[in-house]
């Protein structure tokens, strides 16, 4: 159903100073009509990708190493070389040219793009996936809907919203998924589900609120539920076409993203996908080369595939890692820790594509001590970086996006109070109307 009247005229009714009141009140109504993204899929970049060498490529630099860049499907916006299938899907994709965070350490780097919280020993942060399958419906689903596929050694948590909401660690899905087969005969399986009961139902006695409390019995019904469950098949890539596998690449990472695409189709609400590797301190060049023809068929195909399937405009796809890396290349030809104006590209989800967020420029950054000068906020990042996107509002974006509501109090189990997200959405990312 079309709305009444369109962001654009409401806007433009907004200009006559009488009508300012009504005006602003159609706008927000218009805006309200976009259906919220229903999911998100999280292209997770283990180590820190290089911007230079992916989403923000400066050739004409002195730091550029040889790095060329292409052009794409949108005039005027370049990917660097290596990314010809994530070119032609330009339109649907925007970036951010222009992010910054106060964590160079690959853990803490982790904890604050996953959660947009830097860490924090007196409260542990849910990561955004996690607040997404806390406040959006189930939406029927059998198996867990927050989902980590090639997890890092820093998966996705439920923070203080509860160890339930943790990411389902998921390998490579050319394998089985983990722990849904018994290995026991089924009558034996039955018996020993009783025997099970009969305890807990002893021990329970006069204790009831403690036990509850630990939701074993809950998650036990859970992971039974999911066993028997149909959609488990949903991890199956082997059900898909040989062309369609093909198209997302055979590499881990490919059936991973494709198995995100089948995931989100069943009505799982987070998938994060981790392609590892980005820690390029030595020969930096050469190993993006190699990540990027990872990276390139499956991030373009999974774009693709949704589209086609009518999904993206429902599936919010977010790719990016803990930070960038350094202007400069040091004398082992890699580039090092860069929090200080880094990429991310977003398509799908409400997301405007066929832009591009904020600038840095390279060659503001000399030499290596200037860059840690910079990263110690002695300075010189007004230089560097243009029209800057924070972690913090990077996470406020991406749940305004999926219809949670980003600035939302609520309380830990200690009775903090805290918000969800600090951040304001990024306007200029965002479809409205």
């Amino acid at each position: 159903m079309e709305p009444l009247i369109s962001r654009r005229s409401a806007l433009g009714l907004a200009g006559a100073a009488w009508l300012t009141p009504l005006a602003t009140q159609l706008a927000r109504a218009a805006e309200k009509t976009r259906e919220p993204a229903r999911s998100l899929i999280v292209l997770w970049m283990q180590g820190g990708p290089s911007q230079l060498e992916t989403f923000d490529p400066h050739p004409e630099s002195r730091n550029a190493g040889g790095t060329k860049a292409i052009d794409t499907a949108v005039k005027g916006i370049q990917l660097a070389e290596g990314l010809p299938l994530l070119a032609e899907q330009m339109e649907s994709i925007a970036l951010v040219r222009s992010m910054t965070s106060k964590e160079g350490d690959h853990e803490r780097g982790t904890t604050t793009l996953k959660t947009g919280f830097r860490p924090d020993p007196t409260v542990v942060h849910p990561s955004i996936g996690a607040i997404i399958c806390h406040e959006l419906p189930a939406a029927g689903t059998d198996i867990p809907r927050h989902v980590s596929i090639l997890s890092s050694q820093w998966p996705a948590r439920g923070g203080h919203l509860g160890d339930q909401y943790d990411a389902f660690l998921m390998d490579d899905p050319a394998g089985p998924v983990p722990n849904t087969k018994s290995f026991l005969p089924t009558k034996r399986d039955e018996q020993r589900l009783k025997d099970l009961d009969v305890v807990e139902g002893a021990f329970a006695k006069g204790r009831r609120k403690t036990t509850d409390g630990t939701l074993h019995r809950q998650t036990v019904a859970d992971a039974r539920k999911m066993m028997s469950s149909e959609q488990l098949k949903a991890f199956d890539v082997s059900q898909e076409s040989a062309a369609v596998r093909k198209m997302y690449g055979d590499t881990p990472f490919g059936r991973g993203c494709l198995a995100a695409r089948r995931l989100v189709e069943v009505g799982v609400r987070c998938v994060e996908v981790t392609l590892a590797g980005w820690d390029t301190h030595v020969n930096n060049h050469s190993f993006c080369k190699t990540q990027n023809a990872i990276l390139d068929p499956a991030f373009a195909a999974l774009i693709r595939d949704l589209k086609e399937r009518k999904l993206l405009d429902h599936t919010l796809v977010v790719c990016g890692g803990e930070f960038g890396r350094t202007p400069t290349i040091n004398p082992a030809g890699g580039r090092d820790h860069w929090p200080t104006g880094f990429s991310y590209a977003l398509a799908g989800g409400g997301v405007k594509g066929g832009q591009v967020i904020g600038e840095t420029n390279p060659d503001a950054v000399k030499d290596d001590k200037a860059a840690m000068l910079m990263m110690a906020g002695r300075g010189g990042v007004e230089k560097f970086v243009k029209d800057e996107v924070t972690v913090e509002d990077l996470s406020a974006t991406l749940l305004h996006t999926l219809g949670v509501e980003y600035d939302k109090l609520c309380q830990t189990p200690i009775g903090r109070t805290v918000k969800f997200s600090n951040g304001q959405p990024v306007k200029k990312l965002l479809m409205m109307g």
